[in-house]
């Protein structure tokens, strides 16, 4: 359910010392002023300047700042977070900046163990939304994990559950300063159409929508985590590279489950949904000995040799 911002940071319990990933924006200020406060003398800010807008010089004086009276020591990384032909801007931008707030959290002045994100409960039914909207399986319906592992570090979102508007409204009571980004209302951007858009019709028809997507995002990682116990079970059991005649005795849903685990896994290779059916298909006509099988998967190709399924790059 959907907490206060101060009940959310009362169960907030972080491997010290920290880092807060620090944009200037609303949402970071409160968290970084918050676990400042908590932990003085344990916290640092990392802030990742995208290159992405004119406007970029002005938020990192502006974190400075900042970070000069809380007395917070702060890191700042330049990145080139421009996408390649084919990806996604936001998937671009996001992928630089984790990189570079890892990067700086393990070359700051002490050993960090976590790294807090502001990401909060509108951004987890904004991330949900974006699932359903292209069609996504259990690991996108998932939507933002509470906290994992990467690199040796701790990254925790501990403002899951509380509102956009819950964090506004603390802020505003401190008198702290935060900036507004102006790429956040650019409805260019699916996500920000959600925000303006969809968000306030889901709140006057369903006040409780926060708690019941969550809900359903937590019943989907569950489901996931309980094939993926399945599927590090089949692969152990039928072997690397998988032998088809192995693969050709699991029922199809527990084999597409197999493929993308042993894909992901073994060779880093996600296949869309049509490349996943046709393999389904080739393997289940894969029954004589001269039937080849070469097949566009990921950005490698599925192919037969001999006995068994294998994978490469060109």
């Amino acid at each position: 359910m959907t907490r206060s911002f101060e009940q959310a940071m009362a169960m907030f319990e972080p491997m010290l010392p920290m880092a807060v990933a620090y944009s200037g924006g609303a949402d970071s200020t409160a968290l970084l002023l918050a676990c400042a406060r908590q932990w003085p003398g344990q916290v640092m800010a990392v802030h990742v300047h995208h290159g992405l807008q004119a406007a970029g010089d002005d938020f990192e004086r502006h974190c400075r700042r900042f970070c000069d009276d809380a007395q917070v020591p702060l890191l700042v990384q330049k990145v080139d977070a421009r996408h390649a032909p084919g990806q996604s801007p936001e998937a671009a931008a996001r992928h630089a900046r984790y990189n570079a707030i890892a990067a700086l959290a393990q070359a700051g002045p002490s050993a960090i163990q976590t790294i807090a994100i502001a990401q909060h409960a509108d951004d987890q039914v904004e991330t949900l939304l974006l699932a359903l909207s292209r069609g996504a399986g259990l690991p996108g319906l998932s939507a933002m994990a509470a906290q994992w592992q990467r690199g040796g570090l701790t990254y925790c979102r501990p403002l899951l559950q509380v509102s956009s508007a819950a964090i506004r409204d603390w802020l505003k009571v401190q008198g702290a300063t935060f900036i507004e980004d102006p790429s956040n209302v650019d409805e260019r951007f699916t996500r920000n159409r959600i925000r303006a858009r969809l968000l306030p019709a889901l709140q006057a028809c369903f006040p409780q929508f926060r708690d019941t997507f969550a809900r359903s995002s937590r019943h989907a990682a569950q489901a996931q985590a309980v094939l993926q116990e399945v599927a590090v079970e089949d692969l152990a059991r039928i072997g690397v590279p998988p032998e088809i005649k192995a693969l050709q005795a699991l029922s199809q849903p527990r084999l597409a489950n197999l493929l993308r685990h042993w894909l992901l896994r073994v060779h880093q290779a996600t296949p869309t949904s049509a490349q996943l059916e046709e393999l389904l298909e080739q393997l289940a006509a894969c029954r004589t000995r001269g039937h080849q099988l070469h097949l566009k998967v990921g950005q490698g190709f599925c192919v037969r040799r001999g006995k068994v399924l294998d994978w490469y790059n060109p």
